[in-house]
């Protein structure tokens, strides 16, 4: 039934893109950004615009493993009202924004919805996110969902720049069972508060809450917020710090008081609270749209290369792009955004993506998928790190990544050593995910089958990770070997699916940890750190400990914890370097924590 009614919905799909009987499609934008962005306006019908997202999401609600991808851009002015709300059901793969410089350029009566399913919560609610819009909540007749903002999803699902004018729930509670597994919330202003309810793990950043967030399951964390939890680990899992210590805001495509696309540059923060529009326009540069080649599909790496080495930034419109050959990012500040998730697949074993060794590059909004053939890494920012050699790397200008993710395996087999190789010095990563699949169509995803070693190096000095997903992988899921490194907000799981305990041991230690800082490494501070283990092939498997790092005086782990998914699920030993309680079947489900390591001494 489910895939009559896809099949279904994409035919309505294709009448709607080639007819104007039965919804009349949206005005294409000035520039070709591809079928597969639809804007939309205010003096549109508004049962025509309902349809078009009613068909999108219809499509893409269940095709989590599928090659279509969407935005959909609302031109400034208002949608949908008390007595008609427009109710925008985002599905995988969808992309939904407002096209105002700033939030309140866009309002929505009505509301912009992510939820669960029936049977599996909102834990595999992925590849996602709303931005840049206002949403005056308005139930409809499925009041259940639209009664709150109700944005119930997990990894890969960001919600940026958005004002609330009502509550919030991140938590799936209209399905059965309601588990949720992670989010990430940005730039925001929640004004009525949020309710957190079954999510495991949470991270929010420099947004005003509003009157506060409630509940909270293993591991949440507050950086740089108005109005948020108090730092109370491990009485209750929260995490706050009062400044957010690096940040950069994603980039975005805007329309001008004159009608034409833009896209806006944020400018870099350091110790920044609350929104960055909280008192008028974003700070940060506005870039011609004439200044991006605008890639589709279609394009050869050749012909995006060429545009690059000419100058041009880089917007990637919605689609599947397979990629032979790097595409080469030379120039100083140069931004290369993709819109509705757009996917750069390796093929052959080809890196898809290079940074050279220059300041101020933003890369946003891309996802990376492992080919079938081996690739050393998927996204390789700067060439190498060399000590005493030429910085040009800047804390007032730093290379950022917001919304990366990257995928071993799920759509189609996937080989990569390495997900993320992060070379740079002064880089900010926001929001990774780096995901080698547990699930996914069948034959993609086994031990042997969907291979890779690690998710992310940090091989440069002071880089700042603000929101850190990293998943599955068979050895150390993070290792990070330059100086002066931070993290705020660490989620992960270790592999799922290692047949044996002599399959997974390294050096005389059971298992690797999910978070290594080399034994090199001098300075480095991490806050709120999750590591959990379900071995679902061997429930007899151990990991010596989750997170490992010298002994040294400024190496600072602050709130780390370790939880056993199920009764049957592995056992982590430790949470840090030998020391901690054990998580096992025994507990599970019960947080196992440190609250303080540095130097070999751990407090609780």
């Amino acid at each position: 039934m489910i895939g009559a009614a896809v099949a279904l919905s994409a035919a309505a799909l294709g009448v709607l893109a080639t007819t104007q009987t039965a919804v009349a499609a949206p005005p294409a934008p000035s520039t070709d950004l591809g079928p597969n962005v639809v804007v939309f306006s205010p003096d549109m019908p508004q049962a025509d615009i309902q349809a078009k997202v009613d068909a999108i999401y219809s499509q893409q609600v269940d095709n989590e493993m599928g090659t279509a991808r969407y935005a959909l851009f609302f031109k400034p002015g208002t949608y949908g009202s008390a007595a008609n709300p427009l109710d925008i059901r985002v599905g995988y793969y969808t992309e939904v924004d407002g096209l105002g410089q700033d939030p309140t350029g866009v309002t929505i009566n009505g509301g912009v919805t992510a939820t669960g399913k029936d049977g599996s919560g909102a834990l595999d609610t992925f590849w996602r996110s709303v931005s840049n819009l206002t949403i005056h909540v308005v139930p409809t007749a499925d009041a259940c969902h639209t009664g709150n903002e109700m944005w119930a999803v997990s990894q890969a699902a960001p919600m940026r720049r958005v004002d609330v004018k009502d509550y919030t729930t991140f938590m799936p509670y209209c399905e059965n069972p309601n588990y949720a597994s992670g989010g990430f919330v940005a730039d925001s202003k929640l004004e009525g508060g949020a309710l957190n309810g079954s999510q495991q793990q949470f991270y929010v950043r420099n947004t005003d809450l509003g009157t506060g967030w409630s509940n909270g399951v293993w591991n949440q964390v507050f950086s740089g917020d108005v109005n948020a939890p108090a730092q109370a680990f491990p009485a209750q899992p929260y995490t706050t710090l009062t400044a957010t210590p690096a940040s950069r805001e994603k980039p975005y495509l805007y329309v001008d008081a004159n009608g034409a696309y833009r896209v806006f540059v944020p400018s870099a923060q350091t110790n920044s609270v609350g929104t960055t529009w909280a008192n008028g326009h974003t700070p940060g540069t506005s870039l011609p749209l004439s200044s991006f080649f605008v890639a589709h599909p279609s394009d050869s790496i050749a012909k995006i290369n060429s545009a690059l080495a000419q100058g041009k930034n880089l917007l990637v419109t919605p689609g599947v792009y397979d990629v032979a050959q790097s595409i080469a990012v030379k120039r100083a500040d140069t931004v290369v955004l993709g819109l509705g998730l757009a996917t750069l697949t390796a093929q052959n074993g080809a890196v898809p993506m290079t940074v050279a060794d220059v300041r101020g590059v933003d890369v946003a909004g891309l996802t990376f998928d492992a080919g079938t053939v081996n690739s050393p890494t998927l996204l390789r920012i700067g060439t190498g790190h060399h000590k005493g050699g030429p910085h040009v790397a800047s804390a007032a200008d730093p290379t950022a990544l917001q919304d990366v993710f990257f995928r071993i395996g799920g759509p189609h087999v996937g080989k990569a050593t390495t997900s993320l190789e992060v070379n740079s010095d002064h880089t900010i990563l926001d929001d990774i995910w780096a995901w080698r699949a547990d699930h996914g169509v069948a034959g993609s995803v086994g031990w042997t089958v969907n291979t890779a070693a690690t998710g992310v190096v940090v091989n440069g000095d002071d880089v700042t990770a603000t929101g850190l997903f990293v998943e599955h992988y068979q050895q150390y899921n993070v290792v990070w070997n330059g100086e002066r490194g931070r993290t705020v907000f660490f989620q992960n799981e270790l592999p799922y699916d290692a047949p044996n305990q002599a399959a997974w041991q390294h050096d005389g230690l059971n298992g690797w940890a999910a978070y290594k800082v080399s034994d090199r490494v001098r300075t480095h501070e991490a806050w709120g750190l999750g590591s959990y283990i379900f071995t679902n092939v061997d429930p007899t498997l151990h990991a010596t400990q989750s997170f490992e790092v010298p002994n040294t005086p400024g190496v600072v782990m602050h709130d780390m914890t370790t939880v056993a998914l199920n009764t049957n699920a592995g056992t982590i030993d430790h949470v840090v370097d030998g020391v901690g309680p054990a998580a096992t079947g025994a507990v599970s489900g019960k947080p196992q924590t440190v609250t303080t390591y540095s130097n070999g001494v751990a407090q609780y």
